[in-house]
């Protein structure tokens, strides 16, 4: 998959295009399924990527990191969107609820 150390977690885009990886080397992967190229490399977060899932509608990646810190991306362009920090230890798990409104961690 390309990354520079063990991934921590996997994601399939809604339409199953994509996958994302997140990884200890601290980046995410945008795979194309089909072909398994790496069509982007996400890059911010400054500890292992423990987590990453898609928005419902496949325009945002969430990532949970041991930096403690959450990230949104937006799919298409790879632009890093948002910090959310605060947690006091390490964000192991990133899920969006069905209509995309939340982001539980």
């Amino acid at each position: 998959m390309g990354h520079a150390n063990h991934f921590f977690s996997v994601s399939f885009s809604p339409g199953g295009n994509l996958l994302a990886s997140g990884s200890r080397d601290t980046t995410i992967k945008l795979l194309n399924v089909k072909s398994g190229a790496c069509v982007r490399t996400l890059t911010g977060h400054y500890g292992g990527v423990a987590s990453v899932t898609f928005s419902p509608d496949g325009q945002l990646i969430a990532s949970g990191s041991h930096d403690m810190a959450i990230k949104l991306w937006n799919v298409q362009s790879g632009a890093w969107l948002r910090t959310m920090a605060g947690h006091k230890s390490r964000v192991c798990s990133v899920s969006f609820s069905s209509d995309g409104q939340l982001l539980a961690s």
